[in-house]
């Protein structure tokens, strides 16, 4: 049973079987499940903290579905949906037990709202909601963009003023981040997110989805000063990014070249296009908002050659730079469960009417 004075009243198959474990609990330290469904990865995660120290994640469990969307070149939002609904209820099973948490232990019950696939959202957010109300806990609505722009500070309670750069599949996005919950956009795509035309140009090179990783991964042995791709945007007095022209060029380049496809080098050539874009702008909104910490988030911030520029750029600047581990850069619960908390600590929560936003923007 229930250690918070609320007896439940589960109903359904889906409920039974996760009253049973004992919670560990920390007598007024709040504990959240959050559920991460935006696209095609399936994720749950416990976070516990209070204001003032360092929150814990307790649980983190992620069920892939890349192998899945393979052999389609990209996700195909009906296949990830219905792997959400078949995947679900173990991952919550694991988590729990992994944490040693009832659904009875838990103070608040979240999941990524928008942006994302229409079909895979409404599968996280009907679940957390459901749970909310069978143990009459609050339910919180999480934008997917905040739980990245927060990720770097996964593990604390306060988020300190900084400048965030969100490098994904579908975002580029620059803000000012004044503390949590409040953000200024600086900058953002005006076509293609960095994320996408790693993944575009990938499959131009004829190399498997995702192309992100791929790209990474061929541009070690090859030239990155081999083909002068253009950098756009980047001395405009703009913070905006486009990568539109950058992935034509590519294209362009391919229709020319005779003989062997010479992949490393189109790769590593297309990939420090990308980093000097990502980093120059970056910097000179450092330099417009007087901000000292820049904290980078994203998938695309796992790729090894942009953290080393970020981090050589920084140290020249005189910034300090804030990475998001690597297993918090791709889509995770965790850092849903964070950005919930923090919200939780200052005593906010989601009506459970509330729709979900596959468009919903940050700011």
């Amino acid at each position: 049973m229930p250690d918070s004075g609320v007896t439940p009243t589960p109903r359904g198959k889906f409920f039974h079987g996760l009253w049973e474990w004992k919670p560990a609990r920390l007598p007024g330290v709040p504990v959240i499940l959050a559920i991460e469904s935006s696209c095609d990865e399936t994720a749950v995660a416990l976070v516990r903290g209070e204001a003032g120290a360092a929150a814990v994640v307790l649980a983190a469990v992620v069920s892939s579905q890349i192998e899945l969307h393979r052999e389609f070149g990209g996700v195909v939002p009906e296949l990830a949906s219905r792997n959400h609904s078949l995947h679900l209820r173990p991952l919550i099973e694991q988590a729990l037990r992994q944490a040693g948490v009832s659904v009875g232990g838990i103070d608040a019950f979240a999941a990524t709202s928008g942006p994302g696939l229409a079909s895979s959202l409404l599968i996280g957010s009907t679940a957390a909601k459901a749970l909310a109300c069978a143990t009459r806990r609050p339910f919180l609505a999480i934008n997917h963009l905040e739980g990245h722009l927060l990720s770097p500070f996964v593990g604390e309670t306060r988020v300190p003023p900084h400048l965030g750069l969100i490098v994904s599949g579908g975002h580029t996005l620059l803000l000012e981040v004044s503390g949590a919950g409040r953000y200024r956009k600086l900058g953002g795509t005006r076509d293609d997110a960095a994320g996408e035309a790693f993944d575009k140009v990938g499959k131009m090179l004829g190399l498997p989805y995702p192309g992100g990783p791929e790209i990474e991964r061929v541009a070690h042995t090859g030239n990155p000063a081999a083909y002068a791709f253009p950098r756009s945007m980047l001395h405009d007095p703009h913070l905006d990014f486009s990568f539109s022209g950058l992935k034509t060029a590519v294209l362009y380049t391919l229709q020319r070249v005779t003989g062997k496809l010479p992949v490393a080098d189109l790769a590593a050539s297309f990939q420090q296009a990308v980093i000097e874009i990502l980093v120059g702008k970056t910097l000179k909104a450092a330099r417009c908002t007087g901000c000292r910490i820049v904290a980078l988030s994203g998938g695309v911030s796992i790729n090894q050659a942009l953290r080393a520029a970020f981090k050589q750029a920084c140290e020249q600047a005189g910034l300090e730079l804030v990475v998001a581990a690597p297993w918090l850069c791709t889509d995770n619960a965790a850092m849903i469960a964070f950005a919930a908390l923090l919200r939780h600590l200052a005593g906010e929560q989601s009506p459970l009417d509330g729709d979900i936003h596959p468009h919903l923007p940050l700011v």
